[in-house]
């Protein structure tokens, strides 16, 4: 069951980033980036929660889940940013290639977290 959830769960990451990426290129083109990158940010853990609910752990959404889910994205912003300062600024990896530790390194976390958060287990 979870290899079927963290493959969904893989699908809906990627579907996720490309529907987040053309709202935001698309917003971009009227707004200021730093709005057009929140509105996207925003509507990415909305569209996250969607997805997480409806299609990999098909649960039925709550008004608690659907409050505590952003907190999944506070912890993977908080992990992320101290593996980049770890291996850029104490290891002195490149930040293109700490970037893509960092991906790699969080998507297991974050699978984690949504599945206790929207599934209720850990």
């Amino acid at each position: 069951m979870i290899r079927h959830q963290f493959g969904r769960f893989l699908v809906a990451g990627a579907a996720n980033t490309a529907v987040t990426v053309l709202l935001y290129e698309g917003l971009r083109r009227v707004l200021p980036y730093l709005v057009a990158y929140g509105i996207a940010y925003v509507a990415g853990i909305a569209l996250a929660y969607a997805l997480g609910t409806g299609y990999v752990f098909e649960r039925t959404r709550t008004l608690a889940g659907a409050a505590l889910f952003p907190l999944v994205y506070v912890a993977q912003y908080l992990l992320g940013t101290a593996l980049m300062w770890l291996q850029v600024d104490r290891l002195g990896v490149d930040p293109t290639a700490a970037v893509l530790v960092v991906v790699v390194a969080t998507i297991p976390v974050t699978f984690v977290l949504s599945r206790r958060v929207l599934a209720g287990r850990g």
